[in-house]
């Protein structure tokens, strides 16, 4: 038995070998196969993972640029309220107006005046229009002063112009407040979108490399800088150069907005100047008068609003960087010594005029600043900039005027019944004075309101959510190849030829769309 099995097995060890050949060999093939398996589900669990995690990153960011906005905003507000005094003229208005009225009851205790409809509706109308004003908005402490301190020195000046003079200046004023304000929220809310989205940017990839050169026992993305080198600091997970580069802002909340008051009131004056505060006008003839003056503020036509620069509002020129750092604090007001860091106060011999200078060209302040001014003069700064003005102006014009001044009904907030005929709006009139009381109330709670909603209207504008997408991860290749060299140049020759050649395919604004869209697909996976 033990024989014939020997025999059997010695007879068929062949086919034995073979097939213990195939099975291992079927065994070890789909080893591989599950691994390669295992390998690309674990692959894409991180990918997925290191996308939610850059999305939630990106949303967060969002939001700290709502709520810096929002901080801001009412430093600029505060002095655009102060060189923009309507309460002041208002009181002058109400001044003149007691006054006139006292007159006329002295005039009235020797002769009985005689019996006149005109002007005692006159009167009555501009009283009321004055009520509204004042109490529908509030005056400042140092306009109070100015008010007192300017009668006492110039002998009481405004109350020398006559009552159409200050109703000009009322009109002119007020309208030229609340656009201002338009107009300036909208700059401060892409100004803050690129500041925060490009260090959020470059804080992202400080905490990728930190994670690189960690070792992968250690899985955690730490934010903060521990090393000794100054690796993080090359990417931007500098402190110091955040903060510098943050308090830029300091430019368009206490000079910029005087460049965009000058150049709104111009047109202001050109467009609403012949008008009459007591004439009646239609809904749709202040949407035209409106879109006259963003005419002549941004550009009739496209060419002449994407060659509009808005670049000197927002950032300081070259080399007066330093100024503004001073001027905000950042920086001492007086030199350091060349041999100590300790400063050194001023004295009567020793200190030299004020020499302003930039930082250098290979500072990461400077880089940023320049990316900075890149993006501001691109042409998709315009197209997100005209996108938030048509929704400012529009909330301001379609809803708060609308319903205000006109008393027409929100066409979004209340559905119509059919039986119920809607108003048209093309037919409702309102006296501009009635106008100018409403914007004077909105001006302040367009820098001041709680909740805001012109804040709340421009975070509806999807396309402000791409731009900051397009700024968050555009350049995260361009990044990485920073310091690598030849092979980086080669690199970015070629994404520069490709650029060419999609430019010129579509031309520049098709080509910037293009990555645009492409990039707030990415990031948002849709």
């Amino acid at each position: 038995m033990i024989e014939s099995t020997r025999k059997w097995l010695k007879r068929n060890r062949t086919t034995f070998a073979v097939g213990a050949g195939v099975l291992g060999a079927g065994y070890i093939a789909g080893q591989y196969v599950l691994s390669k398996v295992a390998e690309t589900r674990q692959r894409m669990a991180e990918d997925r993972v290191a996308k939610e995690n850059l999305r939630r990153r990106f949303q967060q960011n969002q939001e700290d640029c709502t709520i810096t906005v929002l901080a801001l905003l009412p430093t600029a507000t505060e002095n655009i309220v102060d060189d923009l005094p309507v309460e002041q003229i208002t009181q002058d208005l109400q001044r003149k107006r007691a006054e006139r009225l006292g007159r006329s009851a002295g005039r009235s205790d020797g002769a009985a005046p005689a019996p006149s409809s005109g002007p005692s509706s006159v009167t009555e109308d501009d009283g009321k229009s004055l009520a509204s004003l004042q109490t529908d908005s509030y005056v400042h402490t140092s306009q109070t002063t100015a008010s007192s301190g300017e009668g006492e020195g110039h002998g009481a000046s405004p109350l020398t112009k006559s009552k159409a003079q200050l109703w000009n200046d009322l009109k002119i004023t007020s309208i030229t407040r609340s656009f201002t304000l338009l107009y300036t929220l909208s700059l401060l809310t892409l100004l803050t979108r690129i500041q925060l989205n490009l260090l959020g940017r470059r804080n992202y990839l400080s905490s990728v490399v930190s994670l690189a050169s960690h070792s992968p026992q250690d899985p955690t993305i730490s934010l903060e800088n521990r090393d000794d080198d100054d690796a993080e600091q090359s990417w931007g997970n500098d402190f110091e150069t955040n903060r510098k580069f943050l308090t830029f802002s300091w430019w368009l909340l206490h000079r910029g907005w005087r460049d965009v008051k000058e150049r709104v009131e111009a047109a202001v004056k050109t467009v609403f100047g012949p008008l009459n505060p007591k004439e009646d006008i239609l809904l749709e003839k202040l949407s035209e008068l409106i879109l006259d003056v963003r005419r002549k503020v941004e550009g009739a036509t496209p060419e002449e609003r994407r060659s509009h620069k808005w670049l000197p509002y927002l950032l300081p020129p070259h080399g007066e960087e330093e100024t503004v750092l001073r001027e905000s604090g950042i920086l001492k007001s007086y030199p350091h010594t060349r041999s100590s860091s300790v400063p050194v106060p001023p004295s009567s011999s020793t200190q030299t005029p004020f020499q302003p200078s930039s930082p250098s060209p290979s500072s990461p302040l400077r880089r940023l600043l320049d990316e900075t001014s890149d993006l501001v003069d691109s042409p998709p700064f315009t197209r997100i900039l005209t996108l938030l003005l048509d929704t400012t102006f529009s909330h301001l014009a379609d809803y708060q005027i609308r319903t205000d001044a006109y008393r027409l009904p929100n066409p979004s907030a209340i559905p119509w019944v059919q039986d119920v005929p809607e108003p048209d709006p093309g037919l409702a009139k309102a006296k501009l004075a009635n106008i100018l009381v409403v914007m004077t109330r909105q001006a302040h709670a367009i820098g001041n309101g709680v909740p805001n909603r012109y804040a709340q209207a421009i975070e509806g504008v999807k396309e402000l959510e791409a731009f900051a997408a397009v700024i968050y991860s555009s350049h995260f290749e361009f990044e990485a190849l920073e310091g690598n060299g030849l092979e980086g140049d080669q690199e970015m020759q070629g994404r520069e030829r490709r650029g060419d050649e999609k430019e010129e395919e579509h031309g520049p604004a098709g080509a910037a769309t293009s990555i645009f869209d492409g990039v707030w697909g990415k990031i948002t996976g849709r």
